[in-house]
């Protein structure tokens, strides 16, 4: 499904023509059908001639499609139509998706409405990054190849002053106040951004890290959810940076937390294969027609295939050999230069191969 998201995405329209529809199960496809009649019948006051008859043939083909359809299946069903106006293609996709889906939506747009799909082909498995220092905090999140970075926080909690006296003591009260209120204020963000992935069962779990101490304040304190704070990864880990770097470093320090997780073993294939490139043994393959010969070999362990050289039945195809795949896109480090360098797509062999 990922392929065809990919396509649908680069449709566009200059007038509202393109049709996106979804049925949840249940739905009764009678109900559908008098549904698009109608809006049938109101496209015809479109007043663009031009405009009028690209929804009419849109609402047109997929009353036909759905006519052919008894009904709903048990995941719903969703309906693409339409005329892509550079090209004068038209085409009209109809499937059920791999979730179910929960909405009845139907909209004639510009775009097709790919929202409520791009959920279910992310991956489920989600981890929460949290990196906290005294006055400044990162939160994000990797799933699958992709860390994302949510959102940076910073707050002002003064270095300790040498005064004296009661001033001193009510100096280190006001700043241990502010330091508080900072780390709940970590809290109360961590809560909004991870409970909805702990709620969907898709949350596995926290990396928390920092340079000094206030990670493990932060852990130890009341701050986050109790639910959350049971997931946190142990040992807390040591980080320099904050922002997206910092998440990054957090991540690869947290290699032997995370030994599933499919960005570490992507790190850790592209070790092995930039080990092998400097040996040059052999042990790597890349270029679409060599990629294919060492597969039909059952020579290819692994393979890393950048999201714009996709090539569906090339990996479909690779994971009946038993290759693992992985694909990556632009947020992976090395992406560019596995597009630049070898053409969008490299592999590691199980042998040499002549």
């Amino acid at each position: 499904m990922k392929v065809l998201l990919k396509e649908l995405k680069k449709w566009s329209a200059p007038a509202t023509v393109l049709l996106s529809l979804y049925i949840p199960p249940g739905r009764p496809i009678a109900d559908v059908l008098n549904n698009l009649r109608q809006e049938a019948s109101i496209s015809q006051n479109i007043k663009l001639k031009r405009t009028r008859d690209a929804v009419e043939s849109t609402i047109s083909a997929a009353i036909d499609r759905l006519t052919s359809i008894p009904k709903v299946p048990d995941n719903g069903l969703v309906l693409f139509c339409g005329e892509n106006f550079e090209t004068e293609e038209f085409k009209c996709y109809m499937f059920s998706p791999p979730e179910k889906i929960t909405v009845y939506f139907y909209r004639t747009d510009k775009f097709f409405h790919l929202e409520f799909l791009e959920d279910m082909v992310e991956e489920n498995e989600v981890y929460g990054l949290i990196i906290v220092e005294r006055d400044t905090a990162t939160i994000g999140i990797l799933r699958g190849t992709r860390i994302e970075e949510l959102e940076e926080i910073e707050g002002y909690v003064p270095g300790k002053h040498m005064m004296g006296g009661q001033s001193q003591r009510r100096i280190d009260r006001i700043i241990e106040e502010l330091y508080h209120n900072f780390l709940k204020e970590v809290g109360e963000k961590v809560n909004s951004y991870f409970l909805p992935y702990l709620e969907e069962k898709k949350l596995k779990g926290i990396l928390l890290g920092g340079p000094g101490y206030a990670k493990n304040d932060f852990y130890e304190g009341d701050y986050m959810e109790y639910r959350l704070k049971k997931l946190v990864l142990e040992p807390l880990i040591d980080v320099g940076d904050q922002g997206e770097a910092g998440l990054r470093e957090m991540v690869m320090k947290a290699k032997d937390l995370l030994k599933n997780q499919k960005y570490v073993e992507v790190e850790n294939l592209l070790d092995e294969i930039k080990y092998h490139l400097a040996k040059d043994d052999g042990l790597v393959v890349y270029g679409k027609e060599e990629i294919k010969k060492a597969m039909d070999m059952g020579a290819l362990e692994a393979l890393i295939v950048h999201e714009d050289n996709e090539e569906d039945s090339l990996t479909k195809e690779a994971e009946k050999f038993g290759t693992k795949v992985y694909v990556i896109n632009d947020e992976v480090p090395e992406a560019e230069w596995i597009k630049k360098t070898f053409g969008g797509s490299i592999g590691k062999l199980r042998f040499r191969i002549e």
